[in-house]
């Protein structure tokens, strides 16, 4: 577990919570800590002293140097993306955002707590500005140790009525940006020796989920490149590795219910937890695998973080006689 001191002439904390990805101030009257934190059901900030639960406390600090650990994380301005960043800010990370939409409120909440971030609009499918943006964060950091991609789309139709173009832009975004991503920094951790790349899969890359075509075969793609990545990559420093999230409660989520294709009862009654993951959930699996002291014999691995989704072979009155 990392820990961080604290400087002296501050008596503010800011600790991250298990719950959620916000920033969550409290204060005490002592200068160096090395305990984790939780909250309760009535949301109050418990210090624990056990060392395996939640993350670290961090105090705000701007003291940043170049012998910190850079982190880019695609499709950071919100959800899993904006929760993984924020997370591996509070770990220590200097943060680097590529994403379509504004970034600004993820970067806001880092600063906020001290740390360093720089965001980048852009396509994660374009290639040019892909390779400018991975100019832009060397020129900046000097370094890239751990590479989220993130970014994703869904479309969810049936596959007979699945147009072309639209298969093409979810592979476009899903698959292709992951691949340019880890071509334009997995080539400078080659050349460092080493570096993690975590690719945010999903279930739906490991089994077969109906009306989402396109969405399964750019999932099922990442997952073997993450694969083969692994294979060609790991003997020269670089691991490679995926999460593969169940239904997750986020704002995609949100506008794929909207159209009516499933409602929350249809996924809490599927997954033997009875809940949909939280973005906290799955940005916590990514720091796992992203952190080579805590996995670093992980290579080409898939982490299912899906409340046992895949593992339930139950059929529905047998799974609910069991809560």
């Amino acid at each position: 577990m990392k820990c961080f001191h604290l400087k002296q002439q501050r008596r503010t904390w800011f600790g991250y919570r298990g719950d959620s990805c916000a920033t969550v101030p409290f204060s005490s009257g002592r200068e160096t800590v090395y305990a984790p934190f939780a909250t309760n059901p009535g949301n109050r900030v418990i210090l624990l002293d056990s060392p395996h639960l939640f993350a670290n406390i961090k105090m705000e600090t701007n003291h940043m140097t170049q012998t910190q650990p850079v982190a880019i994380v695609t499709g950071g301005a919100q959800g899993i993306g904006r929760c993984t960043a924020e997370l591996l800010a509070v770990r220590g990370y200097r943060i680097a955002i590529i994403d379509l939409s504004d970034a600004a409120q993820t970067a806001a909440a880092i600063r906020s707590a001290g740390g360093q971030v720089f965001t980048y609009a852009a396509s994660v499918a374009d290639e040019i500005q892909v390779n400018e943006f991975a100019e832009r964060v060397f020129a900046l950091y000097g370094r890239a140790d751990v590479l989220v991609n993130n970014a994703g789309i869904s479309l969810i139709t049936p596959a007979e009525l699945t147009s072309a173009d639209d298969f093409r832009r979810v592979l476009d975004i899903n698959l292709v940006g992951p691949f340019l991503l880890a071509k334009a920094f997995g080539t400078r951790m080659l050349a460092a020796g080493s570096g993690s790349i975590v690719n945010v899969a999903s279930i739906a890359g490991l089994l077969g989920v109906s009306d989402r075509a396109a969405y399964n075969a750019s999932k099922h793609g990442l997952v073997g490149l993450t694969r083969t990545l692994a294979a060609e990559w790991g003997g020269r420093g670089v691991r490679v590795n995926a999460v593969c999230p169940g239904w997750v409660k986020t704002e995609m989520d949100a506008a794929d219910q909207a159209g009516g294709s499933y409602s929350d009862a249809d996924i809490t009654g599927r997954v033997p937890m009875a809940r949909f993951a939280s973005p906290s959930d799955i940005a916590h699996a990514v720091a796992f695998l992203a952190d080579a002291r805590e996995s670093g014999f992980i290579n080409g691995h898939t982490l299912t973080v899906d409340g046992g989704w895949t593992a339930d072979a139950s059929w529905e009155s047998l799974r609910l006689r069991k809560r």
